[in-house]
């Protein structure tokens, strides 16, 4: 299907849409480095159920572009969650489901928790995502750390320099330790790279890594919302929750230790043998948890 267009207060946003235009409006929201053919299954099998969907080009990603040259391209949680609202009202959508995983699923628990009134819904692989920036600096265990390499190489200019120069390689690195048991295809690493080449891509990745770990000021437009982020709001939303019993860095849980994270209706599930990129190795699995949030929401 054609790619959409639609101007934001910020960017001018790509989108593919697909499903009825009266259905319940849900928003698929894709990770780093990732793009939105981590949906391509997904999409079509929720539109079969009735729902609009929606799913965006993130910032610095695809055919997306800032509409003001002097924007800050930050990456941080605020903007994403930021972004997600406001291509809600760009499409006229007062209140749509949320769901994402890595980078997407950070912004529908951000724009949850602090705009739960817009918000039916949300399903989050990996459970609660708002980073906690003031603990930026407790060590995780070594071998998870391992997995993290690329947090710290984009603290440096070699980071940048790297990232702008292997793009798709660095992306490949990733997906593999993610996903150890989903076997992909160059022509699925080559569709997704082909996103990587937006212009504002690297800087706006380096800005994500960098103010996570404390290392980069944020925007000024989104201080009021960090502030409200760093006190770990919880969501009050319904929701359903998902980890990947074969996430290479984040290994499956029962959701307990995030359960006071989730103060409305919760369902947490593990999904056998998918990785990180969950929507895209197991997408059954993803709609499924869709659906099961609409159902939750209409109790």
């Amino acid at each position: 299907m054609p790619v959409r267009h639609v101007a934001t207060d910020l960017l001018d946003v790509a989108y593919h849409e697909t499903g009825p235009a009266d259905g319940q409006p849900v928003l698929l929201l894709h990770g780093f480095p990732y793009d939105i053919h981590s949906y391509v299954e997904v999409a079509p099998e929720l539109a079969r159920s009735g729902l609009r969907v929606i799913v965006p080009y993130l910032r610095g990603h695809g055919p997306t572009r800032f509409l003001d040259p002097a924007t800050p391209r930050s990456g941080q949680q605020a903007a994403l969650g930021a972004d997600a609202l406001a291509l809600m009202d760009a499409l006229a959508i007062d209140r749509a489901i949320l769901a994402g995983y890595d980078w997407g699923g950070r912004a529908a628990c951000v724009a949850a928790a602090l705009r739960p009134e817009r918000v039916t819904g949300i399903v989050s692989v990996n459970g609660y995502l708002i980073q906690d920036i003031n603990a930026a600096n407790q060590p995780l265990r070594p071998d998870l750390e391992a997995g993290f390499w690329y947090f710290f190489y984009f603290l440096t200019e070699r980071g940048r320099a790297g990232l702008t120069a292997n793009r798709r390689e660095v992306a490949e690195v990733i997906w593999r330790r993610n996903s150890p048991k989903w076997t992909f295809g160059r022509a699925e690493l080559d569709r997704a790279a082909a996103a990587f080449e937006n212009p504002d891509y690297v800087d706006v990745v380096l800005h994500s890594y960098r103010h996570r770990l404390g290392h980069a000021e944020g925007a000024p437009a989104y201080a009021r919302a960090e502030a409200q982020l760093a006190r770990t709001p919880p969501i009050t939303v319904p929701a359903v929750t998902l980890d990947g019993t074969a996430d290479g860095n984040f290994p499956a849980t029962d959701g307990r230790a995030s359960a006071a994270r989730f103060t409305g209706p919760r369902v947490h599930r593990q999904v056998s043998d998918a990785g990180h990129n969950l929507p895209q190795e197991s997408p059954e699995a993803f709609a499924d948890a869709v659906r099961e949030v609409a159902a939750l929401a209409d109790r």
